[in-house]
Order: C-alpha cells, then sequence, then structure tokens
C-alpha cells in the first residue's frame, strides 16, 4: 500500500494501472475510519483490481465551522488499517493541494438536496458534490463506493453522476453496525460512554418502529418515532422523516410507493448523528 499525497502523483500512479487494463475502485473517506468503512473498502479489493481510500476532510461540506474543527483526524491509524485490508493506494491530500483556489461551482439536485440535511445543512450538499467531483475527476474510478447510512448524500452523487455522465458504477453498501445496533459513525469517537449508551435508543426507536408500522397507519408510525425520542433525555430530534427512498419526498400513505425508508437525525449532547431505516424494501 502505498500513501499519496498529490493528484499529479496519484495520477501517474493509477495511468500506469489503466495502461495495464487494471479496474480503479474508489472509497471516499473523510477518515476516521472504522468498520463501516472497512466494509466498503474490503467490498472494492474484492471487485476491483486497484483499490484506491481518500482521506480528506472536506471543509466545504461544513456549515458549522466548530463541527469541521472538532472532526476526528486519525491518518496514522486509518492507513494501517487500510494496509491490514488491501487497499492499494491512500490519498490523503491537503486542503490546498484539493482547493488551490476557491470553488465557486454551484450544485443543484432539488428536489433531491433541498429536503432533510439539505434543509438543515444549507451548502452541505454542494461542497459533498465539489468534493466528490474532484475526487471522480482526479482518479477516474470504474467504481465508487458509498455507505446507505448516508441515504440522502448517496442518492445525490448517484444524481451527479447520471447529470454529469461520469462513466462509473456507484455502489450503495448496507448500513454497518455494533453490536447492539447503533450505527458506526466516525462522530462516535466524540460521545461519551453515557452518551453513546443514550444514542443506542435512536436505532432501538428504529428497528421496533419497523414492527409497528405493520399494523399502523404511517402518520402513527412517523409520530411513535418522534414521542419515543423525545422522551429519551439527553437526546434532541432534529427531524424524522418517512421519504420514498427514489425521491426522498415525504411519503403519506405505506400504499403510495413500493421503497420506503425512514431517515432521522438526532443530537446526543452535542453530537450530531444520522440513522435509517428501510419499511418497504427497493424491489430490483
Amino acid at each position: 500500500m502505498k500513501l499519496i499525497q498529490t493528484i499529479k502523483e496519484l495520477q501517474a500512479a493509477l495511468g500506469e494501472c489503466r495502461a495495464q487494463g487494471k479496474t480503479i475502485g474508489l472509497v471516499p473517506t473523510m477518515g476516521a475510519l472504522h468498520a463501516g468503512h472497512a466494509s466498503l473498502v474490503k467490498r472494492c479489493v474484492t471487485e476491483n483490481d486497484v483499490a484506491v481510500v481518500s482521506v480528506f476532510v472536506n471543509p466545504t461540506q461544513f456549515n458549522d465551522k466548530n463541527d469541521l474543527l472538532k472532526y476526528p483526524r486519525t491518518l496514522e491509524a486509518d492507513c494501517k488499517l487500510l494496509e491490514g485490508i488491501g487497499a492499494t493506494y491512500v490519498f490523503a491530500p491537503s486542503v490546498d493541494e484539493m482547493y488551490p483556489e476557491p470553488d465557486t461551482r454551484h450544485f443543484s439536485y432539488a428536489p433531491l438536496d433541498t429536503v432533510m440535511e439539505g434543509v438543515h445543512r444549507p451548502g452541505h450538499f454542494n461542497g459533498v458534490c465539489q468534493i466528490v467531483s474532484k475526487l471522480f475527476e482526479a482518479v477516474r474510478p470504474d467504481r465508487a463506493y458509498f455507505g446507505e447510512k448516508d441515504f440522502q448524500q448517496l442518492a445525490i452523487i448517484r444524481e451527479m453522476v447520471r447529470q454529469m455522465h461520469y462513466p462509473l458504477q456507484i455502489v450503495g453498501c448496507p448500513i454497518v453496525r455494533e453490536a447492539d445496533g447503533l450505527a458506526l459513525s466516525s462522530r462516535n469517537a466524540r460521545l461519551s460512554a453515557a452518551e453513546r449508551e443514550t444514542a443506542l435508543n435512536i436505532s432501538r426507536t428504529l428497528f421496533s418502529s419497523v414492527e409497528y408500522a405493520k399494523t399502523h397507519t404511517l402518520a402513527e408510525t412517523k409520530r411513535f418515532v418522534e414521542d419515543a425520542i423525545a422522551a429519551v433525555e439527553g437526546l434532541e430530534l432534529e427531524y424524522f422523516e418517512i421519504v420514498d427512498g427514489n425521491t426522498l419526498q415525504t411519503v403519506r400513505a405505506w400504499e403510495d410507493t413500493g421503497y420506503i425508508v425512514g431517515c432521522i437525525t438526532v443530537y446526543c449532547g452535542e453530537v450530531r448523528l444520522i440513522d435509517n431505516i428501510k419499511y418497504k424494501e427497493e424491489t430490483k
């Protein structure tokens, strides 16, 4: 495994791989890697000849500068993990390398980016699209891997790829959870032991709501989740929306569509956690 910090060196290395007919996979990350990231990388390693993992805390997707400052940075540990699971290249550029000048491009994929996170984190998805498009152009992967925990982000990246005609496949990978159900997140490292125990109520509530939904209306299920989170001291619900899994638009009744997902964002202390659950699975 090789650590690369400039686009020029990365492209030179990948150019050689491409000349040999090798397929290239990309896993974009912001570091502080955990088993969820590892599952993406392992799949990338399995499905491609070359696995590139980017480690870059992207400043343009943080609308809260304090959140950017507190985001965990653990490059040495990340590299150790990646080497152990077969990554070929770790691309860990500086901010100046990725943004030698301000990126003034504006990405708009309404209505996908005007709901949920788009409402509560203005500018966030524009920043995501800025960095992901830069990575796609630097790496030119055959496949790129993203986790379904960031469900809205995955839908927006798929749409960006479609509209910008990037010749690559986007591979969505299932949420990875701790044994007790907590969705893996780099932000979990910021939770105290007591907060982590409190945070378990998020996934527990979502799991319970799937069973509840079998005998209740969609509106009743939404209220069930909202009330359950409100009842837990130390949790503050930002939003819970039950949406069409393709359009991300609010669904009013279970019969409205064949693919329904509940998306939630909750503050546990100062830490903002997201999760989601499928009520009706997409049929391929």
